[in-house]
């Protein structure tokens, strides 16, 4: 059996994403966040979408290029407090967001990918975070059931790829792209580098190539993927 190359070019694989889809968006701000894929998304111009990110990155990067263009519905995030603009479309009711703890939000994520419908945890109890949410009880201990979450399709970026989607993730980059990885029907990954098969050491790949349905070679980094200094 001869394994099949992914490779696609970065157009054809984004314009698998259609209107009112629910995207996953890796990175940590900026380490993992495929910014290059974000772009794109941006020039093809699909709408309605739910941005499933651990953040909304700051003003004129990644994320905040989709809440410029409007193409946001709703967006599922740990917190914005680093993007004016997000904050304002909140306050202005121009859209939706849904406040995660950031350890529920991997554990949602995580449960996505494992097949899980929810999690059920006493974290965030007495806040607003879980207002409205099903309560249950534990050895006569409350419960918050927090429900799993899935996307149509998940965003990565990887350091490097073989041409089959096998993934490696630099240092902190391993965040939140692997289990997005596992929790999408269709996965998108841009690469730095993407290697022939066997181009990966086995202890070398963080994600596996039959998660990975497309691999877009990255041929320049821009500005966006540096780490910002303060």
């Amino acid at each position: 059996m001869r394994l099949p190359d992914k490779t696609t070019r970065l157009e054809e694989a984004v314009a698998h994403i259609r209107d009112g889809a629910t995207i996953m968006v890796g990175g940590f701000g900026v380490p993992g966040t495929p910014f290059t894929l974000i772009r794109e998304l941006v020039r093809q111009g699909q709408t309605g979408l739910t941005v499933i990110k651990n953040d909304a990155n700051e003003q004129d990067m990644g994320i905040d290029h989709l809440l410029v263009s409007g193409q946001v519905r709703k967006l599922i995030s740990t917190h914005i407090g680093l993007n004016r603009r997000a904050i304002e479309l909140l306050n202005a009711g121009r859209i939706e967001v849904e406040f995660c703890a950031q350890g529920i939000l991997a554990e949602r994520i995580h449960a996505g990918g494992a097949g899980l419908k929810a999690i059920v945890t006493d974290i965030g109890l007495a806040t607003e975070l879980t207002a409205g949410k099903p309560r249950v009880e534990i050895d006569g201990e409350a419960a918050v059931i927090e429900t799993a979450l899935r996307a149509d399709v998940a965003l990565v970026h990887a350091d490097r790829s073989d041409v089959f989607g096998n993934l490696g993730y630099a240092a902190v980059a391993r965040n939140f792209n692997p289990m997005m990885a596992m929790a999408a029907d269709r996965v998108i990954a841009e690469a730095e580098t993407v290697l022939p098969l066997g181009g990966l050491a086995p202890d070398a790949v963080h994600t596996p190539g039959p998660f990975v349905d497309h691999v877009v070679g990255l041929e320049a980094l821009s500005e966006e993927y540096q780490v910002v200094r303060r």
